[in-house]
């Protein structure tokens, strides 16, 4: 069981997570460290619909803000509860994401691709222009977040939350992808046409998938807002989606654990590769385009082939 790549994988995550902060001379590694799995924790759920449901997101961001902006509201200004703002939110996410996404998921390729970059321009506008309820470009403030009178503060705090919240994504990811709707959505993925054939219910499975997707966002978005005590609308911003979509494919698609590896890769290289100055950004592309080239499965899936091509060589 524990050889198995879901337990094994899963534990391995835990104990890493766990000792990583014994590595931390100081509260900006743990920094860095709370915006790596925040981040690899909404590419788990992104990964669900680009890996697995073979749907491309260019909005995804969009939800990200909307969980954090929900949150944000109901607590600072309407005095609800960090926690039941953060499931309001979430709640309130999921629904706009299954309203909109029964008709935009029946399209494919670029059309697809448009389409959700569109969700997501609109929440970026809407977010900057309705500055009586968003604050507008300059943002809005945000109170700690408190659980039955305590509050998380401190980056040690926030770490563990972000770790907690990571094991708990991939579990409930890989327990979706071993089930009849993870095997619903491979067949999906694979062939829409020959997944129809067979009785799979295309629509729903897709429009499922992204509802889930968006709540995984909503929820992480909730918590960066919460921690970081102030957001702009700029965390929904069309880039923010395209640096998700990158992480996800960098570590490779289809692959909890590569989703995550992906994530925490694009999160820590800019901060090693800032001695490089004005040639930060050069550097780093050039990383990422020779790892697609030489690995264009994407990270996790080329070396585990490697990995099994060298174990069955004479």
């Amino acid at each position: 069981m524990w050889k198995s790549p879901r337990t094994g994988g899963l534990v391995l995550l835990a104990v890493l997570a766990a000792l990583a902060p014994l590595t931390f001379p100081n509260a900006f590694f743990y920094d860095v460290a709370v915006n790596a799995l925040f981040n690899a924790t909404l590419c788990v759920g992104l990964n669900l619909l680009i890996g697995y449901g073979g749907q491309i997101s260019l909005g995804h961001a969009g939800f990200f803000a909307l969980g954090a902006y929900g949150s944000a509201i109901l607590t600072s200004r309407w005095g609800v509860p960090p926690l039941a703002a953060l499931l309001a939110s979430a709640a309130g996410v999921g629904v706009l994401a299954f309203a909109v996404g029964r008709p935009i998921l029946k399209l494919k390729g670029h059309y697809l691709a448009m389409a959700t970059l569109g969700i997501g321009i609109i929440i970026h506008i809407v977010l900057k222009t309705e500055s009586a309820v968003t604050g507008g470009p300059d943002g809005i403030g945000v109170d700690a977040f408190t659980i039955a009178g305590l509050a998380v503060a401190g980056d040690k705090a926030w770490y563990w939350v972000g770790a907690v919240l990571l094991v708990l994504a991939v579990w409930l990811a890989l327990n979706l992808v071993d089930s009849p709707v993870g095997r619903a959505l491979r067949a999906v993925h694979g062939s829409e046409i020959g997944a129809e054939v067979v009785g799979v219910d295309t629509t729903r499975y897709k429009g499922l998938v992204f509802v889930v997707s968006a709540v995984f966002a909503s929820v992480v978005g909730s918590l960066f807002a919460h921690k970081n005590g102030f957001i702009t609308p700029d965390i929904g911003s069309f880039f923010r989606s395209v640096e998700l979509v990158t992480m996800v494919v960098l570590g490779g698609m289809a692959s909890t654990f590569g989703a995550v590896i992906g994530a925490v890769l694009l999160t820590l290289l800019p901060q090693f590769l800032a001695s490089f100055e004005d040639y930060e950004a050069m550097v780093l592309g050039a990383i990422m385009m020779g790892t697609m080239i030489f690995m264009p499965k994407g990270l996790l899936p080329s070396l585990r082939l490697l990995w099994s091509k060298r174990r069955g060589a004479p």
